[in-house]
């Protein structure tokens, strides 16, 4: 379970209505909204709060390092699942995605002789494939 509004509190961050409500939208487990799917969710709880508000605080959420900004080929997704080290499992039809922890560690994955001398602090995989709901309706 994503603990997203713990953190910010615990970051001294200043929760207003507008924030409160978009961090309520992304808090909890497996969640990779759009921007715009936020901003649904937002204005159903907070019919005044505005799309530039809810663009601003996603931004400020990623910046923070308290929002991970997943890019699937599709529109931008948010998981609020930022301090638990994992993957993403990407639909090819529909385009859902899941958090997936892999045995292993992917850092580990890249041979010396493909780091061209880089440093590696950090690796990004994105497994794609196609859910059992697109798969039962091809």
């Amino acid at each position: 379970m994503s603990d997203l509004l713990e953190r910010l509190r615990g970051r001294g961050w200043r929760m207003t209505a507008q924030r409160r409500v978009v961090a309520e939208v992304l808090d909890g487990e497996h969640v990779h909204l759009t921007a715009d799917e936020v901003l649904a969710r937002a204005t159903a709880r907070l019919p005044e709060i505005s799309r530039a508000t809810v663009y601003n605080t996603l931004g400020e959420l990623v910046s923070l390092g308290e929002v991970i900004e997943v890019s699937t080929g599709r529109a931008k997704r948010y998981d609020p699942n930022a301090h638990h080290p994992h993957q993403h499992l990407v639909c090819s039809g529909c385009g859902a995605i899941r958090d997936v922890h892999p045995a292993g560690d992917p850092l580990a994955a890249l041979p010396a002789s493909e780091r061209f001398g880089f440093t590696i602090s950090e690796a990004e995989v994105t497994y794609r494939g196609v859910c059992p709901d697109c798969a039962a309706r091809r």
